[in-house]
């Protein structure tokens, strides 16, 4: 049996456990030297490999940051294209987890899809992009002309080609497209284990809440964590915030949506949906005594064939949480989620937001990126004063550059914190749109027996 030192070992694990092991597929020159390496030693190619694997999947594990999406669509439902497609976007895009969420489906069983409905929604070189990637001998097809049919692969198949241990992770989900009187109320799912059939309500609120019921009770059936959020409010401006606020089972919902028609900006006396989350916010705490919301950022993304520059399309890359947790497993990611330790993004990334119970200090540490500049705004909602009504998420300081805090007086109901830079997103939904990162709200919990 050959035996090797310590510095064959590290040169042996550089070239075979970066390019074999550790990393995804590099192509060039790297790649061609560890092959001929690797060839040579087997032995070696395993040693590399155990030790990567102990890299990715530390005995002592802290927590780090992850980024993913948890609202996507495909050709399942109104996405136009094929879900091994989608995902391979996002694994070759430094995403380590997504939830495809198909309306009021799991992607399960057996499914046959048009080649011509294909090509309508996916455009002429949709199927050609497929085989391109993934080869004939996985892409499954049928009869021919107008008979033409090509088959959509279910969760449980597909997920195995795409996911990589430690790096990238799949989570089965669904969007829960409900409505009440024309609105619009649509609630995701992430970590499901079945579809969840919309269940409808006589008002929006109570239509939130009986889905939400319907989420907690697979929940409990199957053991697992699942998350619900609520997806885009303003879409139809169906959600008002007094309809999300006395929801209190919820307790997510999208700050942020890439979709260019879920009108986060708001329009005349309707609120943005930054504005939405502070009124919610107040509800709930001057006058529920409920937890405040916490905010995501998705992309909603339905188009994954249109470039950078279409602001009418919805397109992948333009919002994400970042979650922190020691593992890249479901139930450690939704686990955090539920406890709302992570920040929602649209560009921004954050090194660190911590809270000080004793000091009563939320600390943010911003990564730079180029020569991008930064503003930090922190916002809150205050009692009102001899009994009038609250002052809602008024700005309670701006801190400029790469590190801000906020020391709580006492005196707020809640102190969230907006992090805009001065670089436009790569893929800008509306014009003078800027990079942002939100963090969820910190309040004045009750102590034990109040």
């Amino acid at each position: 049996m050959p035996s090797f030192d310590r510095l064959s070992l590290i040169s042996i694990h550089s070239a075979c456990g970066r390019a074999v092991a550790c990393s995804r597929p590099t192509g060039g020159r790297r790649l061609r030297l560890a092959a001929v390496v690797c060839g040579m030693m087997p032995l070696a190619i395993a040693m590399a490999a155990a030790a990567c694997a102990d890299e990715r999947i530390p005995t002592d594990a802290a927590p780090r940051w992850w980024k993913g999406n948890i609202h996507t669509h495909t050709f399942w439902s109104d996405g136009n294209d094929f879900p091994e497609m989608v995902a391979e976007w996002y694994r070759t895009h430094d995403y380590n987890f997504l939830a495809l969420s198909d309306h009021n489906v799991l992607a399960q069983g057996i499914r046959w899809m048009p080649e011509k409905r294909v090509l309508e929604r996916g455009g002429p070189d949709v199927i050609e992009k497929y085989l391109g990637r993934f080869g004939p001998a996985w892409v499954e097809r049928k009869g021919e002309g107008e008979a033409a049919e090509i088959r959509l692969k279910p969760f449980d198949e597909f997920r195995s080609l795409v996911e990589e241990r430690g790096q990238f992770l799949m989570i089965p989900a669904e969007e829960i497209s409900d409505a009440v009187d024309g609105k619009p109320v649509h609630i995701n799912a992430s970590n499901i284990a079945e579809a969840i059939r919309p269940v409808g309500g006589q008002t929006v609120s109570e239509a939130i809440q009986n889905n939400l019921r319907a989420v907690q009770e697979q929940a409990e059936k199957a053991g697992r964590s699942i998350l619900a959020h609520l997806n885009h409010p303003n879409f139809g401006y169906a959600v008002t915030p007094a309809d999300l606020a006395h929801a209190t089972l919820e307790r997510h919902f999208e700050v942020f949506n890439g979709h260019p028609s879920v009108n986060q900006l708001g329009s005349g006396e309707k609120p943005s949906i930054e504005q939405l989350w502070d009124i919610a916010n107040t509800i709930r705490l001057a006058e529920l005594q409920a937890p405040p919301l916490f905010g995501v950022a998705t992309d909603d993304s339905h188009d994954y064939h249109s470039g950078p520059g279409s602001r009418q399309s919805s397109r992948p890359g333009r919002g994400w949480v970042m979650v922190r947790a020691s593992h890249l497993t479901p139930e450690k990611i939704i686990q955090a989620l539920q406890v709302g330790d992570f920040y929602a993004s649209s560009g921004v990334t954050l090194r660190d937001v911590q809270f000080d119970t004793a000091s009563r200090t939320l600390q943010i540490d911003i990564e730079p990126d180029g020569t991008a500049t930064y503003s930090t705004r922190f916002l809150g909602s205050l009692p009102g004063e001899n009994g009038g009504p609250p002052s809602v998420g008024v700005e309670l300081a701006v801190v400029e550059g790469l590190s801000a805090s906020y020391t709580l007086s006492g005196n707020e109901l809640y102190v969230r914190a907006v992090i805009s830079s001065s670089a436009p997103p790569v893929d800008p939904v509306w014009e003078g749109q800027q990079q942002q990162a939100w963090t969820q709200p910190i309040w004045q919990q009750p102590s034990a027996g109040e």
